[in-house]
Parts: structure tokens; sequence; C-alpha cells
């Protein structure tokens, strides 16, 4: 498993995370084993999210199967998220909102402190001063030691700039082989009539996390677009799963490498966010974590998952 300095931290991180966004309904057991299947594959990144679960449900569930104590706890790096409301539903970066959601996570965690604590989805009523008071507060206490965002542009990136002074080391961005407007954007870029050329908000987020040392934290890896299932093994996608099955033949792994693979292989040193709750796959998709796909190999997929390349 590569582990690397996360920018703006203290913190090593492995280039695959596992989300816990699934675990409320399983067993304690069942968490245990998929956690530690996790920390076997060098996997000791966890990332939670209030709402998962409903109302701080997930977080409480991992501390319940996990018991951790403070060494176990401080051998792994805990992060969630706070700013969507459920009741609504509706979005509140609010400085009383995100010191409650904190307050609860570090209840459900059983927890002192949050290592990352991101923004999860866009407030359109943002006041980036609120955010900038609630982000010194909580790193001032000691319960929260880095902060990010997730699913944000650059320019609602730059706006949060302007007031918060800790820097934001993460964003979250959904991402897979067939679901990469992130990366099609600019392969495309003034390719006249081309969907995957349209610009958004200034377009370019990937390069502009890592002209500013903000770690991509790829969701869905797997997923074949916005919650439409999984690509691998879908018959939607005959031609891109032949070459994953030729690939995966090559480097003698599992289908899931492969897709692990071609986000790691990105030089913006990438982490990929799992969403399984199978303890096999967890195993497999770590197995990209180190991948030496070829230039001509990644290429060959993105082509593969319908993406123009000139």
């Amino acid at each position: 498993m590569k582990h690397f300095p996360l920018p703006g931290t203290e913190i090593t991180a492995p280039n695959v995370v596992l989300g816990l966004m699934r675990i409320n309904d399983k067993s304690d057991e069942e968490i245990r084993t998929l956690v530690n299947t996790a920390r076997d594959a060098g996997i000791d990144f966890f990332d939670h999210a209030d709402i998962y679960g409903g109302d701080h449900l997930c977080e409480r569930r991992f501390a319940e199967a996990m018991h951790l104590n403070a060494n176990e706890r401080s051998e792994i790096t805990i992060q969630t998220k706070a700013g969507i409301v459920t009741d609504g539903p509706y979005f509140d970066y609010s400085y009383e909102h995100l010191i409650e959601s904190v307050e609860g996570s570090l209840k459900a965690l059983r927890t002192d402190y949050i290592d990352i604590l991101l923004l999860h989805r866009p407030d359109a009523l943002v006041e980036p001063d609120e955010v900038a008071r609630a982000f010194d507060d909580l790193h001032a206490s000691g319960k929260v030691r880095a902060f990010g965002v997730s699913n944000h542009t650059p320019r609602q990136i730059d706006l949060l700039k302007r007031s918060v002074t800790r820097p934001l080391v993460a964003n979250q961005l959904q991402l897979s082989i067939t679901h990469s407007p992130i990366i099609a954007q600019g392969i495309a870029a003034n390719m006249s009539g081309e969907e995957q050329s349209n610009v958004l908000d200034g377009g370019g987020i990937l390069d502009y996390c890592r002209l500013n040392d903000i770690t991509v934290q790829a969701w869905s890896p797997f997923q074949g677009g916005f919650f439409d299932g999984v690509f691998l093994g879908s018959d939607k996608y005959p031609e891109l799963n032949a070459v994953v099955d030729r690939l995966a033949a090559k480097y003698d792994v599992a289908p899931e490498a492969i897709a692990t693979g071609w986000i790691t292989r990105h030089p913006a040193n990438m982490q990929v966010v799992l969403g399984t709750t199978t303890p096999q796959r967890v195993t497999d998709s770590a197995d990209g974590s180190e991948l030496p796909l070829t230039r001509a190999e990644w290429y060959e997929l993105f082509r593969a998952a319908g993406h123009r390349v000139p």
C-alpha cells in the first residue's frame, strides 16, 4: 500500500481509503472484519459523515464495534463530514451547525478529536466568515486537526479561502473510469461540439487542486455514473470490461484493482475512497494502490469507457 505525506497535515496517508457509509445495518463482527481487512491491506484511513446511516449512526456503529483504545485511535486517521441537513433536505455551513455536527461526531465516534473535517456539499447560502470562525474554534480547541471540502469547484474554494485561514487539505470528488469529467474536460479542451469539453465555474478542478496542494479523494470509483450502478461486469460497458479483464489477467489482480489503479496511476496523488462492505473487494481494490499501468494502458481504459481522445 502506497502512503504519502498528506499536504497541509502531519498525516501520512494511504492512497486507498475505506468509506463507511453503509455499515449501519452490519453487526459488530461484520464491521470489525471489514475494518481489520482494510488494516491488513495497509488502509488506516477511514471516511465518515454525520449523515451516513442518519444522525451519526454509522459513526456510532464504527465506535461500538471497534472499541478503540487511545493507542489504537492514534494509529488511524478518521475523517468525517458536515453540512448536509437531512430534514429538508438542505445545506447548512453556519457556525452553529458546524460546531453542533462536530460535537455529535466526537460523541458518536467516542474520540477526542477528528483528524480531518470536510464540508460535505456546497451551501449556496455559505458565509465564509462563519465557516472560518468555526474552523478556527474547532482547531484551537483540538477537536479538529485539519479541514477540507467535498464536491467543491475552484471558485467555491476560492470564496472560502477569502476568510478561512486554515489550509483546505482535501476535496472529495466523484471519479471513476466511466465518470471522469474532472479529467475529460482537460483532455477535450477546445474541442468544439464535444460534451466532455464543457467547462463550468472555471473548470480545471483537478489541476486547481494540484496547484493548491489539495488532495483529491475519489469517491464511487466503481460507479458507472451518478449512482447508476457499477461498471465492472456490467453489460453496459462491454468494451471497457474486456480491457479491464485483459489487464487484470496481465497483472494477476482482480478487476477492482484495475479500476483503483487507473485512479492511483494519475500523478495528482489522489486517494481512492472505497464504499464497499465486502472484505474481499477491499483486499482486491487495495491491490491497485501501486499498480504500474503504462500510459498506453491508462488511455486505453479511458477510451474504452467512451471518452474522446484526439
